[in-house]
């Protein structure tokens, strides 16, 4: 069977989603902005060499493609996708993402706590969306949670607002009702 590949709208309009009837990475998740860091994975770099695009998210068998600017274009990013598509490899070995995943095993109880509420109530509406986030750190002194968006979650409006309300909210009724969740700028790395 061809590969079959579905454009889906994000609530960032500068973000496209594009399902495919194929995985395009077997566990986790990876985000890149700089086709130098991502030589191991060819369908990235090629994203990336589009003018337009900025950021480019894969999850399962999707695949986030953000651009500096919203209109068309759509075509060669699908064409990109299909070519790139053949050969690639959805066991892609990302080294950030498995020290990422390890270093959540050395994470206080209450780090633990938050990124089990996250991966269940938060994650998965924006994985819905295109997008995913990362906790960068958190300072329970402070009652502060510094997070990082993903994919189409990265420049949207609504992450900025609306989606940072309800993430603080459920963590302020889950976990900690004074928890201020605050959203990275910097593009620090996850826990460090």
């Amino acid at each position: 069977m061809s590969l079959q590949i579905f454009e889906q709208p994000t609530p960032n309009p500068y973000a496209m989603k594009y399902i495919l009837s194929e995985d395009v990475l077997s566990h986790g998740k990876m985000t890149f902005t700089d086709a130098a860091k991502c030589a191991h994975v060819p369908l990235a770099v090629s994203l990336l060499a589009i003018d337009s695009v900025s950021q480019v998210h894969f999850f399962e068998n999707v695949i986030t493609v953000t651009r500096v600017e919203s209109g068309s274009g759509e075509q060669i990013i699908m064409d990109t996708i299909r070519a790139g598509m053949d050969g690639h490899n959805p066991d892609i070995n990302d080294q950030e993402e498995e020290e990422r995943t390890q270093s959540r095993a050395g994470l206080s109880d209450d780090q633990q706590r938050i990124e089990a509420i996250l991966d269940e109530k938060i994650r998965p509406a924006l994985q819905m969306d295109g997008g995913d986030l990362d906790v960068v750190r958190y300072d329970p002194e402070n009652h502060r949670l510094l997070v990082a968006y993903q994919g189409a979650c990265g420049g949207c409006p609504s992450a900025s607002a609306g989606t940072l309300m309800a993430i603080q909210g459920i963590l302020r009724d889950d976990f900690d009702p004074d928890i201020e969740v605050i959203p990275d700028e910097s593009g620090a790395v996850p826990y460090h």
